[in-house]
Parts: C-alpha cells; structure tokens; sequence
C-alpha cells in the first residue's frame, strides 16, 4: 500500500480553489462498473464549464490529467490512477432541443438521453443499450445496430488541458469504427446532435427489441463492460438477419479458441457471450487484464487474428 500512494501521491499538487467538489485519495472502484481500481491521487467534479477552464488554467501543466464517465468501458488498474481524475457531474447532463439540432451535455447517460428524446420522436434507440455517458460515446465514436454516433454528430465543445474552450464542427474530426480523432487530452463538455425524426411508438418498439435481444444474449447481471474487444470485421453487430458473418467477430474468434468460461483468478470469460470479460466476484484488475492478455495471444495462435481492446485499461499496476 505503501509503495501505490508513493506513486500516486509523486507530483506536488496545489490545487486550485473551485466550486466543484474535490476529494484526495478517492477510490475509484466505487465508480466502477467492473468494482476493481486503486484510487486517483486527486478527484475533482466540477461545478460547471467555467469551473472546469479555471480549474485547468491554474494547475500546474506538468500534472497529468484523466477523464472519466460512467467508467462502463473502462479497466481501473489495481495502483490507481495518478495526477487529476475528473469527472462531470449532473450539471453536465441537460439535454436542450434547438431550431437546427439537439444540444447534450457529455455527462448525460446514453439510454437516458435514447428515452428522453424518444417520447419527443427524435430516434437515438440504437444509444438505449449502449452503456455510458454521450461524451465517451462521442470519443470512441459508439455505436449498434448499423448506427453510429457519429452519423448525427454536428459539432462539439471542448476544454484543453491549458483550460481553453473551443466550439468545432463534426466535419474537424475523423471518424471511423470505436475511433475518433478528438485528442486525448481535450475534455468533451457539450454535444450537438442532427435531429433524427421518427414516430414515438416506432422507436420505442425498437428500443423494447433491443432491450429484449440484449437480454437473451448478454450477460447483463454480471460485473462486465460490455464489449472487451473490436470486430475485426471493422462493425458492430447489426443484430438481424443479414448480419449472418460470424468469422470475424470477437466472440467466435475467443469460442473458437475454447475459451468459453475460462478463468483467472476472479475473472472469467462470460459463457453467455464469450466478448464479455466479467468479474465473478472477487476479481482483481490485474486478474482481468490478464485474462483479457491471455485471450489475444490464444486467439492469434488458433486464427490469425490479433484482437484489439475496446476497453481501455488505465493507471499503474
């Protein structure tokens, strides 16, 4: 323990005074969706966007800084993650309908914000299993279902790490399948979205299907992040009937290397749906990762094939 807060605790942090909410040593598996993780040297939630650009203009460049969201796709490492952890609370998370376009803040959760437009008839079903918050979905550019946030992306705000805000266009970013080329060290604050128009009760029988075809496929009771790694197809699962290609999908890839089930440690292989990497329990996340390391190297060995995480994994072991 000793020798992780020495680590953690390495930068000499003076910390700006905000209004946020700022905690030292929090702990970050209690954020977790997965319950593993060492905690952040510094927690920080800020109050609003004018909270978070003087927060980040008056600390000291040399800090390293780390977003996080709902933490849904997201690998704590067991040592914790050094420097800034900051998270965007509630008041990042309205939802605003303008004349041209749809404005989402990046806090708002992804099935949330599918709901909410739904019974106004604007169509972002495909978002209603998505786990997470829209900022991380814009960044890794999420998607299902043959929809992919980017399709409607029509600009976005961003906070650099020197505290500055920029308004951009969708059309300053490359997007392709769970990339973007948003840079890491920039904090996606606010969203704006194409109105996708569509009768209420069509998206929500659309909703209920994806609700019901996630039920019976994934483990949705168990400590996961959903997908662990890309389609080497270069897709996500259309989830009908033409989407008949299973060869070059994570799951038959990780089934066909007999690693249904497999374990190490508290982690395992779900046998429900052999892309998902669950936590029985008692996992830690170095058992996880390593699990998920194992995978890569028996599937490339049975196929070819070298799998590549969706799930980032962060902080020091």
């Amino acid at each position: 323990m000793k020798n992780k807060f020495s680590q953690l605790n390495k930068f000499n942090i003076n910390l700006p005074e905000v209004r946020g909410v700022i905690k030292k040593n929090f702990e970050l598996s209690r954020l977790s969706w997965l319950r593993v993780g060492g905690p952040a040297s510094v927690f920080f939630q800020p109050e609003d966007e004018e909270d978070l650009c003087f927060f980040l203009s008056n600390l000291d460049s040399s800090i390293p800084i780390f977003v996080i969201g709902a933490c849904s796709n997201l690998i704590i490492r067991d040592g914790g993650i050094p420097g800034i952890v900051i998270k965007l609370g509630k008041n990042f998370s309205k939802i605003k309908y303008n004349i041209n376009d749809i404005s989402v803040g990046a806090g708002c959760r992804d099935s949330y914000f599918a709901q909410i437009c739904a019974k106004d008839g604007f169509d972002f079903s495909f978002l209603r299993t998505i786990p997470g918050n829209i900022g991380g979905a814009v960044k890794m550019n999420a998607g299902c279902y043959g929809s992919y946030l980017s399709d409607y992306l029509i600009g976005l705000t961003l906070i650099r790490r020197d505290g500055s805000k920029f308004d951009l266009k969708a059309s300053d970013f490359k997007f392709g399948y769970r990339t973007s080329s948003i840079p890491d060290d920039a904090i996606i604050t606010n969203i704006k979205l194409r109105k996708n128009r569509n009768d209420p009760l069509m998206i929500e029988k659309k909703m209920i299907e994806a609700l019901d075809n996630r039920n019976v496929t994934q483990p949705i009771k168990d400590l996961s992040c959903g997908s662990t790694f890309r389609n080497p197809i270069g897709r996500s699962s259309l989830g009908n009937k033409l989407d008949n290609d299973h060869s070059l999908k994570a799951w038959k890839l990780i089934d066909d290397a007999g690693l249904r089930g497999y374990k190490i440690g508290g982690a395992m292989i779900s046998k429900k749906h052999t892309n998902f990497l669950i936590n029985t329990g008692k996992a830690t996340a170095k058992d996880l990762e390593d699990l998920g390391e194992l995978v890569i190297n028996k599937v490339k060995k049975n196929s070819g094939i070298e799998l590549i995480w969706e799930i980032k994994r962060v902080g020091i072991t």
